[in-house]
């Protein structure tokens, strides 16, 4: 997890991965976006009692079941920028050999997949209004600003990775680079539709969900 702990020597909002506080093992499982022709890892959070109370957000979006239950969160203030050598896709599909846990975290997965492709088009233009707010106009809403991760400064060192030849170009990787894994969304249409919104959002047109954007 080398790039991880690159990327938070230069923002402290990078999830840790450090091991002294355990993290080491921690996944990086989310949804990729395109945000300004970059590729973005949204990070899917697990379900947990916090998130009962708090509200959708320009940069926290609650994921709820067709029961009306809460069943994760998607982060976008905690998103990163990634590189596709660096991305690798999950296997959700249920085995006869899972164990009862892995069961379970597929079937949540399922359950948030259905959640993000029906959702699509919001969790892409929320993710790109964000970038833009962060990026051209920090200052006009600093509380904001002060809880996401620096996109342009984190952008930087994926640059210099890419540079030092740390990702292979024949495709694989070395031992010590991270692999983020995403939760793939429906007919591999993210990027097509995400450069679409990333069109729109130049020409200042917003699309809006009500439930997840505010």
């Amino acid at each position: 997890m080398k790039y991880v702990r690159d990327l938070q020597r230069v923002d402290d909002h990078v999830m840790s991965v450090s091991p002294q506080i355990g993290k080491e093992s921690r996944p990086f499982v989310g949804v990729v976006v395109i945000c300004d022709n970059k590729q973005y890892c949204i990070p899917l959070s697990s379900p947990k009692p916090k998130y009962i109370q708090m509200k959708n957000t320009k940069d926290f979006s609650r994921i709820i079941d067709k029961k009306g239950k809460i069943i994760g969160v998607l982060n976008f203030n905690n998103m990163l920028p990634v590189h596709e050598k660096l991305i690798s896709k999950i296997d959700i599909n249920i085995r006869d050999g899972d164990n009862k846990s892995d069961k379970a975290y597929k079937q949540l997965l399922k359950d948030q997949l259905y959640w993000c492709n029906d959702n699509i088009d919001t969790i892409i233009n929320k993710a790109n209004k964000l970038y833009k707010i962060i990026t051209e106009t920090p200052d006009k809403m600093r509380d904001l600003t002060r809880r996401c991760c620096d996109f342009k400064k984190l952008e930087k060192v994926l640059e210099r990775w890419t540079e030092k030849g740390k990702m292979l170009d024949n495709g694989t990787y070395e031992k010590k680079a991270p692999h983020f894994t995403k939760v793939s969304l429906e007919n591999d249409l993210a990027r097509e539709k995400a450069q679409k919104v990333n069109d729109y959002n130049q020409r200042h047109v917003g699309i809006k969900r009500e439930g997840i954007d505010d």
